[in-house]
């Protein structure tokens, strides 16, 4: 028996800011630079996490062990929060508030079916977590991807 926590890096919010008629249109530099934005970058490391999770999912569904997977991500950072690169004290702290807050929400799982995020049990991140942890204190395997 073993268990896999996953925690993300967290992302931005999801935004439909491109448009499929637009967006045909573009060429090779509005796919690198399109208004104001990085289109290209934008899809990549958006849909890697989603991937991530989505394939990992599946591994566990399919071994019939889903109950052993949790996948701790926050979709909903904005402006700084969302900045790979600003390691302010400031924006540091606020990092660490967001964190706090993400462990009392709920537990969500994806749906295999919609790729959708549901809630999935009545637990918090949080009291996961430390179930995890109790439970699997001998048999731990970590991942956490950046």
């Amino acid at each position: 028996m073993w268990w896999y926590p996953n925690t993300g890096t967290g992302s931005q919010k999801f935004q439909e800011k491109y448009d499929a008629t637009k967006s045909s249109s573009w060429g090779i530099l509005g796919w690198l630079a399109g208004g104001g934005s990085t289109p290209l970058v934008d899809v990549f490391t958006q849909a890697s996490g989603d991937m991530v999770d989505y394939h990992i999912s599946t591994v566990f569904e399919a071994l019939h062990s889903i109950e052993n997977y949790l996948r701790i991500q926050d979709n909903t950072l904005r402006g700084d929060l969302a900045s790979m690169d600003l390691a302010t004290k400031e924006n540091l702290e606020n990092l660490v508030k967001v964190g706090e807050e993400l462990l009392k929400k709920p537990v969500t799982k994806v749906n295999l079916g919609t790729g959708l995020y549901e809630p999935y049990h009545h637990t918090t991140n949080e009291m996961a977590l430390k179930e995890y942890f109790f439970l699997s204190s001998n048999y731990l395997i970590i991942m956490i991807f950046f």
